[in-house]
């Protein structure tokens, strides 16, 4: 008899953010697949079991959890921010689609979660008030020339654009390169919001304008927010700078 799956995100950290529907997952679950520090933010019983991977594995991941929730257990796969952002659900139903007949009788349930860009935008103020969209600058899963394109193509369109995996020890060079050709195609005055471990007790949060930004600055608990030509930054009196994009832009109507 088939088990269950649930597909869950811890949110960016911080306990509070996590979803009531994914404890309740966490309280149904026997078994948790993840990446090691992901497993290490819930607070399991003694009862509950927990197989932690390289944060690489993701296929290997999904099939074992999978295999073991055809087998009947109750399995838990957790992602940190949403399941379905850049994480694991994606991994999940790709191996459904190529595994064996099994995994497709398996009750899945995925559960949204707050993504890292929603936290950083809520600490700086409303950045994703208007169309925006989310960029991975990872090139393991796809070439370079394709994240260029992207990033040019959301530029000239408009878009307020999230940043995620903007650098590592393999790739410390790629977000210097995207804030170059970004410079092409946006005023320099631009905002940057540079927002690592949003929600977590070391959180820290800056704001560069576009000819300034500086790359080294970030990390891979960095998710980085990329104003259009419409964000604002509006400064305050002895409070933290707002950074917003209008509800309306020029020709549209309020």
């Amino acid at each position: 008899m088939s088990g269950r799956l649930f597909v869950i995100g811890t949110g960016p950290g911080n306990p509070e953010q996590m979803t009531p529907e994914a404890l309740a997952a966490v309280d149904a679950a026997t078994d948790f697949f993840g990446y090691g520090p992901y497993l290490e933010r819930l607070q399991l019983r003694s009862d509950q079991l927990r197989h932690a991977s390289d944060n690489r594995e993701e296929l290997d991941r999904a099939g074992a959890a999978l295999s073991m929730a055809a087998d009947g257990a109750n399995v838990c796969i957790v992602s940190g921010g949403d399941p379905g952002v850049f994480a694991m659900a994606a991994a999940v139903c790709e191996a459904i689609e190529n595994g064996p007949a099994a995994w497709r009788a398996v009750d899945l349930t995925v559960l949204p979660g707050v993504t890292a860009m929603l936290a950083v935008a809520a600490r700086a103020g409303a950045p994703l008030g208007h169309d925006f969209c989310a960029i991975s600058l990872s090139d393991n899963l796809k070439p370079w020339n394709i994240i260029e394109t992207r990033l040019e193509l959301a530029a000239k369109a408009g878009f307020v654009i999230a940043l995620y995996n903007p650098i590592s020890r393999a790739r410390p060079w790629q977000l210097g390169e995207a804030f170059k050709l970004l410079r092409d195609h946006l005023p320099t005055t631009t905002p940057v919001i540079f927002g690592r471990a949003a929600g977590r007790a070391n959180e820290h949060v800056a704001v560069q304008r576009l000819s300034k930004a500086d790359a080294s600055i970030a990390d891979m608990a960095t998710c980085i927010i990329i104003g259009s030509a419409e964000t604002r930054i509006v400064a305050r009196s002895g409070k933290p700078d707002l950074v917003y994009t209008p509800r309306f832009m020029a020709g549209g109507k309020r």
